[in-house]
């Protein structure tokens, strides 16, 4: 009885009246950048067409290239503006909606099996409700070492779960691991799932790696962030990044959870590469001010009240980049030196198992400015190890990368957790 309390009951909202394909024959380019040049043309384009273009990933680094969803009634537009700017690009993804729709149905399907043999498949995509409804059977499963917490609630009222991982006492050292801030990056929230098992199962088989780290520390796993935009992302829109929160007299919906935080927000809004804004409109809004969103404010009482969190790590999709701060100034932070040997370290061993290349950074060179972000307030407030990793791939499938990749991804991953945990494991401060 205690584990059905704990699952939300929801429907996929899958029936013709719910369902509305707002990607049909939309194509997915991946632009090549050249230099400083092409990234303002880039700009441009996505401003001559009032928003319509959708950027998976921002233009702000030559060599780098940049996957942009273009809807039918603007194609032809976008190919003779890149054609006549000298820019190479490529078709990745020739119909987002019928890639969307395959995997939906792959999900789908899983569901059924799943429901007639009992038995949950990492190796696919789940709905919210199974998500949960995974979580509670770990927590029961593993009931001596895994916890299941309920921290808050959404801005629609959904639970926000939090695992607990410890053998000790309250208030031990912590990690923090944070799995699908941004709603469309499924292959977080699948990593995060994986990772929760992978935990307790080492545990409870008495491998060396993992005991000896929570004989010292506890573990708190999250593996869905922004449960709002992650089931509005399997029900309405794929493309869908914020959460789902609503105010008074506007028109567009949803923050960006990760450029809420109260860490120089809003600060880089003036600046040219616009990787966050004041338009509620956008994608990248960071909300009227810092922790303006349940989401964000839930998970900072419990940091801060918690108290002793040595380290921190926040997971995203895609482009493969294993990052540290700052993201929202060009310096490096006091134990750069450490951070970065202990990235490139942890990339060294993904790396290992199937030769995915991570390159290795803070956020500002790597990837691009960001104020307002998730392990920029927690350094700041203390949190010595933070890291944010954005997973596979490059582009090919963005953030519709199929279920065959769940787990290889996870596998990966976990190498480089390892790495990033044993070192937080014997250097507690």
């Amino acid at each position: 009885m205690a584990r059905k309390i704990l699952v939300e009951k929801l429907s996929w909202g899958w029936g013709q009246e719910s369902f509305r394909p707002v990607c049909y024959r939309h194509q997915v380019f991946q632009i090549n950048i050249r230099d400083r040049n092409h990234i303002d043309k880039l700009k441009g384009l996505s401003n001559m067409q009032n928003s319509t273009l959708t950027f998976w990933n921002l233009p702000t680094t030559p060599g780098h290239p940049v996957n942009v969803v273009v809807p039918p009634a603007s194609l032809e537009l976008v190919k003779s503006f890149l054609k006549s700017h000298g820019f190479e690009y490529s078709v990745s993804i020739k119909d987002l909606q019928a890639l969307f729709d395959k995997q939906i149905e792959e999900m789908k399907f899983n569901r059924r099996k799943e429901k007639r043999d009992g038995n949950f498949n990492y190796e696919a995509y789940h709905s919210l409700d199974q998500l949960y409804h995974e979580m509670a059977n770990i927590a029961s499963k593993y009931s001596k070492v895994v916890k299941l917490l309920n921290i808050g609630n959404s801005f629609e009222k959904r639970p926000l779960y939090v695992m607990k991982f410890s053998t000790g006492k309250n208030k031990r050292p912590a990690i923090w691991l944070n799995y699908g801030i941004h709603a469309r990056e499924w292959i977080t929230q699948a990593t995060g799932i994986w990772t929760a098992r992978k935990i307790a199962s080492d545990f409870y088989g008495n491998k060396p790696k993992i005991t000896s780290i929570l004989n010292k520390m506890d573990i708190f796993l999250m593996p869905v962030a922004n449960p709002d935009g992650y089931v509005y992302s399997q029900t309405k829109d794929p493309s869908w990044r914020k959460n789902r929160s609503r105010r008074k007299l506007k028109k567009c919906v949803g923050v960006d959870l990760n450029r809420n935080w109260d860490v120089a927000f809003s600060s880089l809004v003036p600046i040219k590469e616009k990787t966050t804004s004041d338009d509620p409109c956008s994608e990248i809004y960071h909300g009227p001010k810092p922790h303006s969103e349940v989401e964000v404010q839930s998970v900072a009482n419990f940091i801060v009240k918690h108290g002793n969190f040595k380290s921190l790590i926040d997971f995203h999709s895609f482009s493969q980049l294993l990052m540290y701060p700052y993201g929202y100034i060009n310096n490096k932070p006091p134990n750069f030196a450490e951070l970065d040997k202990l990235g490139r370290d942890a990339a060294k061993a993904l790396h290992s198992l199937f030769g995915t290349k991570y390159r290795v950074g803070s956020i500002y060179k790597t990837l691009y400015p960001v104020s307002g972000a998730f392990i920029d307030w927690a350094y700041i407030k203390g949190i010595k190890y933070t890291f944010t990793f954005e997973m596979r791939d490059t582009g090919k499938h963005g953030f519709l990368l199929p279920a065959d990749q769940i787990l290889p991804t996870a596998q990966e991953t976990w190498l480089a957790l390892e790495v990033i945990m044993e070192h937080v494991k014997d250097h507690l401060y």
